[in-house]
């Protein structure tokens, strides 16, 4: 709310308070003036409450930070994003990233195994936490677990994306990718307090400041913070985080200077893991049950942040360089369920202590340009970096009882398995760097309607402690954009993505001869080149005034290694890329506000799967493990005409059948999930107060949400759905 408002609603207030004073002494006259100006303020507080409803709109933008191409919209790009706005992170606090990607028709979310850190499936491949960018930069980002508070903006890029960020540190990513932009300045000044609860006993509060100086508002800052802490509805699953970050921006003639910085801390305590099973699917158990150990906890503390230079060299021409840091440092008790009987729900909870520490660094420097007239060149040039140093320490213990349907409380077992490194002092246990150098060129024909785009990027992948592994790859681009109308355009590319290969082991067996006898590998112990899938993507996109969609077609296929007889070498086997794992798809996108108060965010994905040319051809044909045949959502707000400040919400998420193993015979249930709610603005003490009320799975529906595991093993593991959740919050803008 500008200052100018406040101070004609303060003198409304004035005007009010004296026509009733001499009203109340009986002069008739000016008591008629006290009525106008009373209804003058009425139709202040109408104001009000309407500007700050529009303010609270849900909104999707279409396009975002394309990584070395900048910031985009994207009907003129030919790959698939989108960025859902800080105001959907204020309606629906979310306590995690999870759960603002919740939203996303063609994103699911799912857990590590043993421990609470989020990991998501993109066109049927995972995106690690650690894995998620920041700004553009990987490895800024806290690991595991990310607070949403603190971004103004969560952006979902769909399809392989080494060219345009790089190839991420954690090897994941191939079908997709996560962005976070922080909150920075607005242009209007902003006080917003926050108090919010969560069912069953998990309460807390944030605050958001914004404010731009100088004689142009040229410098701007802005301080957001934010504390929860309590059990949530699972049985005895506690979790506390807090958050603070702040950003400061100037801009002085061609210049510009960002900087970010962040505090975060999360600690969950006796979450609810995944289970693993084999032989068959067992029952779902109530939503509120957990059975988790009691001694299960994660501790994880960040500090990170960003500085960011830009200079204007011409219009047409900006050099840019950024460069981040993250200190984090995590400390764990996890147990691994394993269920071992499907009728009784027996199993065990094998224990683990692990601590870790990580030390990463990013930059990234680069230099774009555009000229030409009848035909245009958009030129981007430039290199990243990225280093990281992981310490870590393990103590797994042995396996202890427990039951799936009625938990009992075991504590963590005193005997040692297998232990490395002090958990007080932890080792060095991985060094990592990544060099690239990239170049492009976006040619436009026909006043820019027709976009042709060619890139190459040289990667170098650093790693190992000792002996280090030292590989490079040129990951290329091709893309084609073409827009036949100004609203209009469709949309082709070829990209790839790049993971670290994987390492040979020293003997093993042929899978075309099971049970045959330990044969050595001719590359026992070497670390393969780096690893590249393939993509290929056509689509069309439509920019109206109210909404935009996209419709992507797709095919990735990614390597898969394992042992083979070596050809060139009888009696030895060679670890290599004889597979291939194939996923095709169509996604389906669609947000904006069709009609007049009406806001939709909905779209779907079908994902076809398929496992080639298998070792020993078990398996072959079949789906991958964790990823569902296809996935639906549809948001909406509907603002009532009819009364003034409230706002109905509503969401339906569904997951099709998906497999849990590579075998094709544990396959998990569909399910569907609704969820329901409302908002209400008002004027209390002339400011705008938005109330805000939410239950999460209405139904209390019982299901296994997934089934995917980061291992690559041939069995998955079962996450199951969150119970019925209640929340509430109350923000005031001062």
């Amino acid at each position: 709310m500008g200052l100018q408002e406040n101070r004609k609603i303060k003198r409304k207030g004035f005007a009010l308070a004296s026509g009733l004073i001499t009203a109340a002494l009986g002069c008739p006259a000016i008591a008629q003036d006290a009525k106008a100006d009373e209804r003058n303020v009425e139709t202040d507080k109408d104001v009000i409450v309407v500007t700050a409803q529009r303010r609270n709109q849900t909104e999707v933008r279409s396009g975002g930070d394309l990584g070395v191409f900048g910031d985009k919209d994207a009907i003129d790009t030919p790959f698939t994003f989108r960025t859902f706005d800080e105001t959907l992170i204020q309606n629906q606090q979310p306590q995690s990233l999870g759960d603002v990607l919740e939203n996303d028709p063609t994103v699911r979310r799912t857990l590590g195994s043993g421990n609470a850190s989020e990991q998501f499936v993109i066109r049927g491949f995972q995106v690690f936490g650690d894995d998620v960018g920041m700004n553009g930069l990987f490895g800024v980002t806290p690991r595991q677990l990310v607070a949403p508070e603190l971004y103004s903006g969560v952006q979902v890029l769909n399809g392989a994306n080494a060219f345009l960020n790089g190839a991420s540190p954690g090897g994941s990513g191939i079908g997709g990718g996560v962005n976070l932009q922080m909150k920075h300045a607005l242009a209007e000044p902003l006080t917003r307090a926050t108090l919010n609860y969560s069912s069953k006993e998990h309460f807390g509060g944030s605050a958001d400041v914004s404010r731009r100086f100088g004689n142009e508002d040229q410098v701007g800052a802005r301080v957001n913070g934010a504390f929860r802490s309590g059990n949530g509805a699972i049985d005895d699953e506690f979790r506390e985080t807090l958050v603070l970050g702040g950003a400061f921006d100037w801009e002085v003639g061609n210049m510009r200077f960002i900087v970010d910085g962040a505090f975060q801390r999360v600690e969950v305590n006796q979450f609810r893991p995944k289970i693993r099973v084999t032989g068959a699917v067992p029952e779902v158990p109530d939503n509120n049950v957990n059975y988790g150990p009691s001694y299960a906890t994660t501790e994880l503390e960040s500090v990170f942040g960003q500085v960011r230079f830009e200079y204007d060299l011409t219009d047409n021409a900006m050099f840019y360089a950024s460069a981040g840091a993250l200190r984090s440092e995590e400390f764990g008790q996890y147990g691994r369920f394993t269920l071992t009987d499907i009728g009784t729900g027996d199993g065990t909870n094998s224990g683990s202590i692990i601590a870790a520490r990580q030390r990463n660094e990013a930059m990234e420097t680069g230099l774009r340009v555009k000229f030409g007239s009848a035909i245009t060149h958009e030129v981007n040039v430039g290199a990243n970096a990225n280093w990281q140093q992981f310490r870590s320490a393990f103590d797994f213990r042995q396996s202890v009882y427990q039951n799936l349907y009625d938990p009992v409380e075991m504590p963590l077992s005193p005997v040692q398995t297998f232990v490395r490194g002090d958990l007080d002092d932890p080792s060095i246990s991985n060094l990592s760097r990544q060099l690239s150098a990239f170049v492009s060129d976006t040619i436009g024909f026909w006043d820019d309607r027709i976009l042709l785009t060619g890139g190459l990027r040289l990667q170098e992948v650093k790693s190992g402690l000792g002996s280090f592994y030292k590989e490079d790859a040129v990951t290329p681009v091709v893309g084609l954009v073409v827009r036949p109308a100004d609203n209009i355009s469709f949309f082709a590319n070829r990209i790839e993505g790049l993971t670290q290969g994987g390492t040979a082991p020293d003997s093993g067996s042929d899978p075309d001869d099971p049970g045959g006898a330990e044969l050595p590998v001719s590359n026992g112990g070497e670390v393969l080149r780096p690893s590249k899938s393939v993509q290929y993507e056509l689509g069309g996109k439509i920019e109206m005034e109210r909404f935009s969609a996209s419709l992507a077609l797709f095919q990735i296929e990614m390597p898969s290694f394992y042992l083979g007889a070596d050809p060139d070498a009888p009696g030895f086997l060679l670890f290599s890329d004889f597979g291939n794992q194939r996923n095709r798809g169509v996604e389906l996108f669609l947000s904006g506000e069709p009609v007049e108060g009406l806001r939709l965010i909905t779209g779907g994905a079908i994902i076809d799967t398929e496992l080639r040319e298998t070792a020993g051809g078990v398996n072959e044909g079949n789906a991958a493990l964790g990823v569902p045949k296809y996935t639906m959502n549809a948001n909406a707000e509907w603002d009532l005409s009819f009364a003034p400040g409230v706002t109905l919400t509503g969401r339906i998420v569904h997951t099709g059948e998906q497999y849990a193993d590579t075998s094709n015979l544990l396959e998990l249930d569909s399910w569907t999930r609704a969820d329901l709610g409302a908002r209400y603005v008002f004027v209390g003490a002339n400011r705008p107060v938005t109330l805000r009320f939410t239950v999460d799975n209405v139904a209390n529906s019982r299901y296994w949400s997934s089934g995917y595991t980061a291992f690559g093993s041939g069995t998955g593991r079962l996450l199951q759905g969150r119970p019925r959740t209640f929340k509430a919050s109350a923000s005031i803008d001062f």
